[in-house]
């Protein structure tokens, strides 16, 4: 009998991934392979933005018009670009990129794609908010897993009507591939129609930012290389962070044959391998977003300069924001040796970070603010073949601020660290929710058995998160002030 149901669930299992192949090849005849969808471009401005879609490898008349403002005249983009898409795995294709400008800031505008001359894709959306005004957020990491949790999350987060939503890590699941984008991200977040079993129509309407995970990041071998690594083909993002080399302190060397790194490097453009590590201004905050995959060596002190200045160089904002995908403060037995991140809790607390936001363990923690003196020797953990980096442990003091309870005392002595990874992949230790004794010290909320995603309000100098479930359940809240 045991032998039966094995035979039956490979079957199934074949079948599925069978199926998942076939999707991820285009449609015949239609104009996308993936619809248009916003991103903040490598200049993000309050009235810019940059629109992308992906379409067949083959020359087709392309043209973006839009319309802002009052008087809502319809006004040329120019000339949509394209990158060429020719890596193993998957037919060629292009991703065409267009910028839209003179925008108002806050206002909503209208844009229309047109192929040959026909409208085939509009939609409409609301240009980036500036300094002055308030605006809305939304956090949910280990998202595209293709499981039926996550399209609650999404549905959620196109109720909330963010003005941005930020993915720190893990976009896609298994290994950052071309294939599980079209299957099991795009549906979801760029559907026509909003459905709960379904999808939203949110990357058309809402700029999407992501940090890279482990998932989007470590497939690199070229027994594994399958569309892997499409972060860098399909984000548009700015690219100011450190250059780094392959083999250094946070490039991984990558071994592949001539024609698979041909490829990668052709349809990355300058984002392969710069994108991991890089910042951008929304609204009245700053965004430092930052590779904490294990191959990153963060007692590199070159590397730590950068995030040092770069926050040292947000000294107009009215917030500061930091995401990355391992936390280096976390409770769940799940990930809980990969400490690495601790290493910059000092430069965190010197640079003035309100809020780092984290995703990699499938569940949500909130942290009590708090400062952390890190041990000046950690431990570098490695894997099985003794040389891949796994992870740090990283002993330390921390002073808690247990007085701060967001709602009679909002200003936080130290950082708040959000674990936000309950966006759809399976959840991490539901055991653990209501033993509190397997809760660090520096924990003050840990939620486990439920999926959910972050909300944050920015107005002014009053910051409101909460966390809500996909049924729309609020399970925490609290506020910051200046």
């Amino acid at each position: 009998m045991r032998t039966v149901r094995w035979l039956i669930a490979a079957t199934c299992v074949i079948a599925l991934s069978t199926a998942r192949v076939q999707s991820a090849e285009p449609v015949p005849g239609a104009p996308f392979i993936a619809k248009p969808y916003l991103q903040i471009g490598r200049v993000p401005s309050p009235d810019s933005v940059v629109l992308l879609w992906h379409a067949p490898d083959a020359d087709a008349e392309w043209s973006v018009d839009y319309q802002s403002g009052t008087d809502r005249t319809w006004t040329k983009a120019d000339a949509p670009t394209y990158r060429r898409v020719d890596v193993p795995g998957v037919s060629p294709h292009r991703v065409y990129r267009v910028s839209l400008t003179r925008l108002a800031a806050g206002g909503t505008y209208a844009y229309r794609v047109q192929k040959g001359g026909v409208t085939v894709f509009s939609a409409e959306a609301r240009a980036p908010k500036a300094a002055k005004q308030p605006y809305r957020f939304v956090v949910f990491g280990d998202c595209g897993a293709g499981t039926p949790e996550q399209k609650p999350i999404a549905h959620q987060a196109f109720l909330a009507k963010p003005d941005l939503v930020m993915i720190p890590g893990d976009v896609v699941y298994e290994r950052g591939r071309i294939a599980e984008y079209r299957d099991q991200f795009w549906p979801v977040y760029n559907a026509d129609e909003p459905s709960l079993s379904g999808g939203v129509p949110l990357l058309r309407s809402t700029l999407f930012v992501a940090a890279p995970g482990n998932h989007d990041m470590d497939t690199r071998d070229p027994e594994h290389m399958n569309g892997n690594l499409a972060y860098f083909y399909y984000w548009d993002q700015t690219l100011n962070g450190p250059i780094g080399k392959e083999g250094g302190p946070f490039v991984p060397a990558l071994d592949l044959p001539e024609a698979f790194r041909k490829g990668l490097t052709q349809a990355a453009g300058a984002a392969y391998p710069r994108m991991t590590n890089f910042s951008f201004d929304y609204g009245n905050a700053h965004w430092t977003i930052i590779d904490s995959n294990p191959y990153v060596d963060w007692t590199d002190a070159e590397l730590k300069q950068w995030v040092a200045s770069d926050l040292a160089s947000a000294q107009g904002a009215t917030w500061r924001f930091v995401a990355f995908h391992h936390p280096g403060f976390n409770s769940a037995r799940e990930h809980f040796e990969q400490q690495q991140m601790r290493l910059l809790s000092p430069i965190f607390e010197a640079g003035n970070v309100d809020i780092v936001f984290n995703g990699h363990v499938h569940n949500y923690q909130r942290s009590y603010p708090l400062r952390f003196v890190p041990d000046k020797q950690s431990t570098l953990l490695v894997g099985r073949d003794l040389k891949t980096p796994r992870g740090r442990v990283v002993n330390g003091r921390w002073i808690l601020d247990k007085t701060f309870d967001g709602r009679s005392d909002t200003t936080p002595e130290g950082v708040i660290y959000v674990v936000t990874g309950a966006g759809g992949q399976h959840l991490y230790n539901p055991e653990q929710q209501d033993d509190r004794d397997s809760w660090q010290g520096f924990t003050h909320k840990f939620i486990s058995k439920v999926h959910s995603l972050t909300v944050a309000n920015v107005n002014g100098k009053t910051l409101t998160i909460r966390q809500v479930t996909g049924e729309g359940e609020e399970i925490d809240q609290f506020v910051v002030t200046k």
